[in-house]
C-alpha cells in the first residue's frame, strides 16, 4: 500500500521554565494532528512528517526517555528505516536540544533549521521563507509556549505556508501535570481536521480552551465582599442554580473555581453573560 505524504510546516519546542514541550503544525492533509504531533514531558517532543513515519513519535520519545539527545534520536530513528529519504523529521530533547532531518527525496521545496529550543521544518512549500518564519517568530515571541507556537504557525502560512494549500492544523503542549485536574500530563491537545482556515480555526479553539482551562492568577480574583457576594447569588438564582460550584460544573468552568473568598474574574465575567 502506498504511504500518503504529509507534506506539511511543523515547529517543535519547548519551554525549559515552565517544564513544557510541544508541537504545532499545518498541512493541506487531512487530520495531520493525528500523525505528526508527538511530546511527553521530561522527554521531548516529535514532529514526523513527509511521506511520514508515524512510529518515529513512540520510537523517538521511547529514545528522548531514555536520555538521548535530539540528534541521536534523529540518527538513530533515519538510520534503521529504508524509507528515510522520503522522510522528515523535527526532534527537541529534554534539555533543549533540537535536530531536524529532511531526506533527500522529499519534494521541493523541503528543509528545516533549528535554534535553542526548536525545530522548524516543512516539505512541499512555497519557498525556505515558511521555515524562517516559523523559526523567527518562535525566536522573537513572548508569552505561553502554546501561545508562541501559534503565532510560529501563523507567521509561516503568512510566508507561503504549504503550496497545495491548507486544510488542517493541530496544537500539542505538554507539562508534567498540568493538564486538565492535575491528573493529566496533556496541557493542550487541540485539531482541527477539515477547514479552509485551519489556523484560525486553532485560534479559536485555543482562546476557547483557555477561557474553560486558562489559569488566573490568585492575586487577581476578586475578593467575595457582601456586594459582589448578593451579586453573584443573585446571577445564580436567575439561573435556577444554589452554589457558584453547581453553575460552574453546568459551564465547564470548574477548573476555575476554588473556595468561597474570592472569584476568578472570568467566572464572573461569563456568569454575567450567561444571564
Amino acid at each position: 500500500m502506498a504511504e500518503r505524504v504529509v507534506a506539511t510546516y511543523s515547529i517543535v519546542a519547548c519551554d525549559l521554565a515552565a517544564g513544557q514541550w510541544g508541537v504545532a503544525v499545518q498541512s493541506k492533509f487531512l487530520a495531520v494532528g493525528s500523525v505528526v504531533p508527538w511530546a511527553e514531558p521530561g522527554a521531548g517532543a516529535v514532529a514526523t512528517q513527509s511521506y511520514a513515519n508515524p512510529r518515529y513519535g513512540p520510537d523517538g520519545l521511547e529514545l528522548l526517555r531514555q536520555g538521548r539527545s535530539a540528534q541521536e534520536v534523529v540518527d538513530e530513528l533515519t538510520t534503521a528505516d529504508d524509507g528515510r529519504a522520503q522522510r522528515q523529521l523535527g526532534v527537541v530533547d529534554a534539555g533543549g536540544g533540537a535536530a531536524t532531518f529532511t531526506g533527500e527525496g522529499c519534494h521541493d521545496w523541503a528543509g528545516g533549521r533549528t535554534g535553542t529550543g526548536y525545530a522548524a521544518q516543512g516539505n512541499i512549500l512555497v519557498s525556505a521563507a515558511t521555515v524562517d518564519a516559523l523559526a523567527e517568530t518562535f525566536e522573537a515571541a513572548s508569552g505561553s509556549l502554546a501561545e508562541r507556537l501559534l503565532g510560529s504557525l501563523a507567521a509561516g502560512q503568512a510566508a507561503g505556508g504549504d503550496s497545495r494549500g491548507q486544510q488542517s492544523a493541530a496544537l500539542l503542549v505538554v507539562e508534567r501535570d498540568g493538564g486538565y485536574a492535575g491528573l493529566s500530563d496533556t496541557l493542550v491537545d487541540l485539531r482541527v481536521d477539515d477547514h479552509e482556515r485551519p489556523i484560525d480555526e486553532l485560534q479559536r479553539l485555543y482562546e476557547a480552551h483557555q477561557l474553560l482551562f486558562g489559569n488566573t492568577p490568585r492575586d487577581r480574583w476578586l475578593p467575595l465582599d457582601d456586594e459582589l457576594q448578593a451579586e453573584v447569588s443573585g446571577l445564580l438564582e436567575r439561573l435556577g442554580y444554589q452554589t457558584l460550584d453547581d453553575w460552574a460544573g453546568a459551564a465547564n468552568l470548574e477548573e476555575r473555581v476554588n473556595g468561597d473568598d474570592a472569584i476568578d474574574p472570568v467566572v464572573l465575567r461569563e456568569l454575567r453573560r450567561a444571564t
